[in-house]
Parts: structure tokens; sequence; C-alpha cells
């Protein structure tokens, strides 16, 4: 998204299909977080999350991805999509690390 332009960054964030819920995190006050999150019929879908980036150790990411399992629960929903994973890409390797995991491979969803 780094290319992107402010009308497709629009679209991509605000037209939707489904419900989508915007979660922002602060911490006395101060802004550090924000989550877009589709809520679909058997879990959430973790669309797109910012965050602080100047924070030394913070680690947003994985306590945003601890946040959203636990808000599944609360919910009672059995899943929580983390969207799109490429092994080869370091901005997604955290993906990785949270089991158990599936992926949807030639069609039919398999335990990674």
């Amino acid at each position: 998204m780094d290319q992107d332009s402010r009308e497709q960054y629009q679209h991509f964030l605000l037209h939707s299909n489904v419900a989508t819920d915007l979660y922002e995190f602060r911490e006395q006050g101060v802004l550090r977080m924000v989550s877009l999150v589709d809520r679909l019929v058997d879990g959430l879908s973790s669309v797109y999350t910012f965050f602080e980036p100047d924070i030394p150790g913070a680690s947003f990411g994985t306590y945003n991805v601890l946040w959203q399992i636990e808000r599944c629960k609360a919910l009672g929903l059995p899943y929580l999509y983390l969207g799109y994973w490429i092994a080869e890409s370091r901005k997604m390797a955290y993906k990785a690390t949270f089991r158990p995991a599936e992926g949807l491979v030639g069609g039919i969803w398999e335990r990674l």
C-alpha cells in the first residue's frame, strides 16, 4: 500500500460488504495502534493494522493478534483470519508464530 493513492486507500478500507469495526488502542490517552477488523459469521478477519513505529520492542502487531484471539473467544467465534501469508515476506513472518494455523491450499483448508 506504499504507492496507493488516497482514493485507493479509502476504497480498500471503507468499501466492504461485511461489518467492519475500527478499534483504537491507547496508552494513557495517547493513540498507539488502530486495527480494522471485519466481523464474519464464523470469525473475525484482520483487515489492516497500523501502529506507532518508534517504540522499540513494543510488539504492537503481536499484541493485536492476541487481542483479536481474545475478542473471538468473547464473541463465541471459532476463527480468526489473519489474511494472506507469504512465507518469504519479513513483514508477514509473525503470522507463522500463531498456532494452530490453517491455509487455503488449492481451494482446500489444510493445517499448516
